[in-house]
C-alpha cells in the first residue's frame, strides 16, 4: 500500500517543486505571507481539502481538512513558508510548507481506505511571532490526535529538544534634568537598566548551565549632557523545561524591581514576543518517522542536535504528540539563516529533499492509521511526560 503514496507523490511532485521554486524566488516574511499562502491553499483545494482562511486572528494562518469520512485518528502536517528580511528562505520554509501540503496531498488520497481524517495546518511568522503559539492556546489541535513537522539542515538529525523561552521587556522611567548643571534633579533610568544587567550577570552563577539570558539596552538616553528618563532592556529569558524557566523568570524581575527601587525609577514589564515552550518529542512517532525517512533517502540520520534555541513547535508539543526532525540538504556545513542555505533548496539536492520528506511524512502518517498499536504507544507516551509538568501560569 506504501508504493501507492509514492505513486501519489509522482502525480503531484511538479507542483509542489513549482511552488517551492516560486517561493523561494518571491519571499515574503512573517504575517505577510498572502502569495505563498494562495498558492499551497490553492493546491490543497484543487485535491479535495476543506480549507478555513485567517485562524487565530491572522490573515495568512490555515487549516485544510481532508476527512475520510470513517473513524480514525486525525494526523496533520504543519506547514511554514515565511522568509528572512534580507535572506529569503535561509531557512528552507520554502521547502517546509511543500513538504508538509504534499504529505498532506498525498495521505487524503488512501484516506477512503485507511479512515481518520488529514489535516494541514498554515503556521505563518515562526521567525518572528509564531503562529503556533496562539493555535495551541486557542484550540486549534484540539480535534488533532498527532503532529508532525519536517525542517531542512545540513544533515539529517532525529526530533530533539528545545528550550522554553520568555522575551520580556523592562523599561524604566526617571526624570531627566541637565547632567552637569542639576544632576541631584534627575533621576537616571539608564542606570537602572545597568543595574539590571549587573543584577542578572550575579544570578548566572546560580543558574543550571542550560539556562540562558540575553538582552540588549533598546533605549538608553539621548544626549550624555541629559540624564536619561527613559531606558529599555529586552531580554530573551531560556530554560530547559517551561515549570523551570518560570522560576528564572521570577528571580530575574525581582532584580529588575530592585533595581528601580535602587535608582527611584518606575519600572514596566512586559512581553514584546510570545512566549515558547520546551519541545518534547515523542519518542514512539520519531521512531518511525526515522524508520520511514530510511525508506526515503540514503543520507545517514544524524542523532538530536543540541538545542539552545526555541520554536513555537514546542508549545504544539505540550497538547499533542508532535515532532520537529530535521531533513538533510546534503551539505554538511550549510549554516542555516543564509543566502547559501536558501539557494541550496532549489538544487537537486533540494528537490531529493521535498520528495524524500514528503514521502516520509505521507508514510508516518499511514503506519499511525493502519497500526492501532503504533498510535496507542504514541498516546500513551504523550500522556506520561505531560501529566502532572506545571504549566505557564
Amino acid at each position: 500500500m506504501k508504493n501507492d503514496l509514492k505513486e501519489h507523490l509522482n502525480e503531484v511532485n511538479q507542483d509542489l517543486w513549482g511552488i517551492c521554486n516560486t517561493l523561494y524566488q518571491n519571499p515574503e516574511l512573517g504575517d505577510q505571507e498572502f502569495e505563498s499562502m494562495k498558492l499551497l491553499v490553492t493546491l490543497l483545494q484543487n485535491h479535495g481539502f476543506e480549507v478555513e482562511t485567517g485562524l487565530v486572528d491572522r490573515p495568512t494562518a490555515f487549516k485544510a481538512v481532508f476527512p475520510s469520512g470513517k473513524p480514525g485518528p486525525t494526523i496533520a502536517y504543519l506547514a511554514e513558508y515565511d522568509a528572512l528580511p534580507g535572506v529569503g528562505h535561509g531557512c528552507g520554509h520554502n521547502l517546509i510548507g511543500t513538504m508538509s501540503v504534499g504529505a498532506g496531498i498525498v495521505l487524503s488520497k488512501l484516506a477512503h481506505e485507511t479512515g481518520g481524517s488529514v489535516v494541514v495546518l498554515g503556521t505563518p511568522a515562526e521567525e518572528t511571532n509564531g503562529a503556533k503559539v496562539p493555535m495551541s492556546e486557542q484550540g486549534i489541535f484540539d480535534d488533532i490526535d498527532v503532529a508532525m513537522i519536517l525542517h531542512p539542515s545540513d544533515q539529517s538529525y532525529v526530533s530533539g529538544d528545545s528550550l522554553a523561552m520568555d522575551a520580556i521587556q523592562f523599561a524604566y522611567t526617571g526624570k531627566a534634568s541637565h547632567a552637569a548643571a542639576s544632576p541631584e534633579q534627575g533621576i537616571n533610568a539608564l542606570d537602572s537598566v545597568i543595574q539590571l544587567f549587573n543584577g542578572i550577570n550575579a544570578l548566572r552563577e546560580h543558574l543550571p548551565t542550560d539556562v540562558r539570558i540575553h538582552g540588549i539596552i533598546s533605549e538608553g538616553g539621548k544626549a550624555a549632557n541629559v540624564v536619561p528618563d527613559y531606558a529599555v532592556g529586552q531580554f530573551y529569558i531560556r530554560a530547559k523545561e517551561r515549570f523551570y524557566l518560570n522560576e528564572v523568570v521570577t528571580k530575574v524581575i525581582n532584580i529588575a524591581q530592585g533595581a528601580a527601587l535602587m535608582t527611584g525609577s518606575s519600572l514596566e514589564i512586559s512581553n514584546y514576543e510570545l512566549s515558547y515552550d520546551d519541545m518534547i518529542t515523542n519518542q514512539a512517532l520519531s521512531e518511525a518517522f526515522s524508520s520511514n525517512l530510511k525508506q526515503t533517502s540514503d543520507l545517514p540520520i544524524l542523532p538530536a542536535k543540541q538545542s539552545y534555541g526555541s520554536i513555537d513547535m514546542g508549545n504544539v508539543s505540550q497538547v499533542v504528540p508532535a515532532i520537529h526532525p530535521y531533513i538533510g540538504l546534503n551539505k554538511p556545513g550549510l549554516v542555516a539563516h543564509t543566502k547559501e542555505f536558501a539557494d541550496q533548496t532549489i538544487t537537486n539536492d533540494g528537490y531529493g529533499t521535498l520528495t524524500s520528506g514528503a514521502l516520509a511524512l505521507a508514510y508516518t502518517g499511514y503506519d499511525i492509521l493502519t497500526n492501532d498499536k503504533l498510535y496507542q504507544e504514541i498516546k500513551t507516551e504523550f500522556q506520561n511526560k505531560t501529566n502532572g509538568i506545571p504549566k505557564n501560569v
